[in-house]
């Protein structure tokens, strides 16, 4: 029996062969393959996530780099919509690999795969504008569910992790000057603090999913923000978001 690409681990073979890929319309919204870019000096498991992504009919691996260099020339060759990369490489950090990226591509979406759950490199990495985090145990089809969110502009945190992420933030409370949102844009922020996606969100509040958008790109705007991480983070720090009994 031929197993889905979701059967695959981070750590292991693919149990599925590909029999070539079909292109279909899917990925983003000019109809073309989620870009996928896999940062990560373990050969096995970069090409297993590789394979596994390109396994699927709506993303698409445009290279795999084992160190912050060649991901910052692939970046410039291969154009990916999202990279998804470890946090040790050979020669640098892969937070501060995400904030070079992220500087001379500031739509990128990054994924951050982590081996420790250390409150303070991620802490970093929200602030360098990364979309999420992902454990280095987690299996194929998380990975691929977190691409895809990622490629939508989505967060995809755990409930728990981002928890400690804004408890972190809330003891950094910073001193600056006020920043004025909406009635609304502190309701978009408040479900977004609980992992709440844009679509469920929308439901909520009663709104098109186009609107929610748009109150998020302001947010962005008013917050300095390159992902809804960051910007839930930012909020955290400058007391937009009470303690509201996260997950």
């Amino acid at each position: 029996m031929t197993l889905p690409a979701e059967e695959v681990s981070l750590t292991g073979r693919s149990r599925a062969r590909p029999a070539g890929r079909v292109l279909v319309d899917g990925g983003d919204a000019a109809g073309r393959n989620v870009r996928v870019l896999v940062v990560d000096d373990h050969r096995v498991v970069a090409e297993s996530v590789a394979l596994a992504i390109d396994l699927q009919p709506d993303l698409q691996c445009v290279g795999i780099a084992g160190t912050v260099a060649e991901a910052l020339a692939m970046l410039l060759s291969q154009d990916p919509d999202v990279v998804l990369t470890d946090v040790q490489l050979p020669d640098g950090d892969g937070v501060d690999a995400a904030r070079r990226l992220i500087d001379l591509n500031p739509g990128l979406r990054i994924l951050v795969l982590t081996a420790h759950t250390d409150v303070a490199v991620m802490a970093r990495a929200a602030a360098a504008g990364v979309s999420g985090f992902l454990p280095k145990e987690t299996s194929i089809g998380a990975v691929l569910s977190a691409l895809r969110r990622a490629a939508k502009g989505e967060m995809p945190v755990e409930g728990s992790v981002l928890s400690a992420l804004l408890d972190r933030a809330r003891a950094d409370r910073r001193e600056t000057p006020p920043i004025r949102v909406t009635d609304r844009e502190r309701e978009v922020l408040q479900r977004l603090s609980q992992g709440l996606d844009l679509q469920t969100i929308a439901g909520q509040l009663g709104i098109s999913i186009h609107t929610c958008r748009g109150h998020v790109k302001r947010l962005f705007g008013k917050l300095d923000a390159h992902s809804q991480l960051e910007a839930v983070v930012k909020a955290g720090q400058l007391g937009l978001l009470p303690d509201l009994g996260l997950v």
